[in-house]
C-alpha cells in the first residue's frame, strides 16, 4: 500500500520584507531607547528632589528600575502583538528573531551609557577615594541585561506564529 502522503514540500512561510524587519526594529529599539532615557532622567532628577544620601537613595533607585523593567516587559510583549495598518502582522520566524536581538542590540545599547555614566557618579558619591557604592554599578548591569536581553526575548516570544498572523490577516 501507497502512503497518502504527498508528493510535494510544504509551503515555506514568505521571508520577512524589509518593511517588516524596518517594523520590527523600529518598536524594539523604541521600547529600549525609552526605557533607558526614563531611567537616566529619573536618575538624575532623584538627587535634587529626594535630598538623601546615597544609602536613602538608592532603594528608591531599585524600585523604580524595577518599575520600569516590568513597563518595558508589558510593552514589549503587547508590541510584538499589535498589528500595523501598513505591514500586519509581524509573524515569528528565524529571520524576525534574529533581527530582534541583533540589530536592535547594536543600535539601541550604546543608549544606556548616558546611565552608565550617572551610575558611576553615584558609585564614586561620598567616596574619598574609589568606588565605594558598586550596587550603583549592579544596578546599571542589571538594567543593560533587560534592555538587552529581556526585552527583545519577551518580544521575540511573543511574536505570533505564521498560521496566527496568517489567519488575523485574512
Amino acid at each position: 500500500m501507497v502512503d497518502h502522503l504527498p508528493l510535494e514540500p510544504a509551503p515555506q512561510a514568505p521571508l520577512p520584507r524589509r518593511a517588516t524587519l524596518n517594523l520590527l526594529v523600529g518598536r524594539v529599539t523604541t521600547i529600549k531607547l525609552a526605557y533607558w532615557a526614563a531611567l537616566t532622567i529619573f536618575e538624575i532628577a532623584l538627587p535634587l528632589f529626594f535630598q538623601r544620601p546615597f544609602g536613602e537613595r538608592f532603594p528608591v533607585s531599585v524600585v523604580v528600575a524595577g518599575h520600569l523593567s516590568g513597563i518595558a516587559i508589558v510593552w514589549s510583549r503587547q508590541a510584538a502583538r499589535a498589528r500595523d495598518r501598513r505591514v500586519g502582522i509581524v509573524p515569528r520566524s528565524i529571520p524576525a528573531i534574529a533581527t530582534t536581538f541583533a540589530v536592535t542590540t547594536a543600535v539601541a545599547s550604546p543608549a544606556s551609557l548616558p546611565l552608565l555614566i550617572v551610575e558611576r557618579q553615584r558609585s564614586l558619591e561620598e567616596c574619598g577615594f574609589g568606588t565605594c557604592h558598586g550596587d550603583a554599578l549592579v544596578l546599571w548591569v542589571a538594567v543593560l541585561v533587560v534592555g538587552t536581553i529581556f526585552v527583545p526575548l519577551v518580544f521575540a516570544s511573543s511574536l505570533r506564529k505564521i498560521d496566527e498572523a496568517r489567519s488575523l490577516v485574512l
